[in-house]
């Protein structure tokens, strides 16, 4: 993919972007603090899960490891795993 786009241009695109997820975590753990109902907090952790693993690929392409990418599948499954648990849990009041 760097072969198509200049490596300057990527690196400042993959920071830019890098720059946003993480003010967009901020934003969203403002709305899991002061959220004014559970579903709103629920909502607000998944998209800071989404986010993590946003950032986690984009740390993987800017620094070449494929590492970070096993990593953000893994935390995208446990992403998952939370939001159907917690969905769960408001729904119909336990887990299991």
């Amino acid at each position: 993919m760097s072969e198509l786009v200049g490596p300057a241009a990527l690196e400042l695109t993959v920071r830019a972007a890098l720059i946003l997820v993480s003010l967009l975590c901020v934003l969203c753990s403002y709305r899991v603090i002061a959220g004014p109902t559970n579903p709103d907090r629920v909502v607000a952790l998944d998209a800071i899960a989404t986010n993590v693993v946003a950032i986690a690929v984009l740390f993987a392409i800017q620094t070449d490891r494929g590492l970070f990418i096993t990593v953000s599948l893994v935390l995208a499954i446990i992403g998952f795993i939370a939001t159907v648990a917690v969905a769960k849990f408001v729904i119909e009041g336990e887990v299991i």
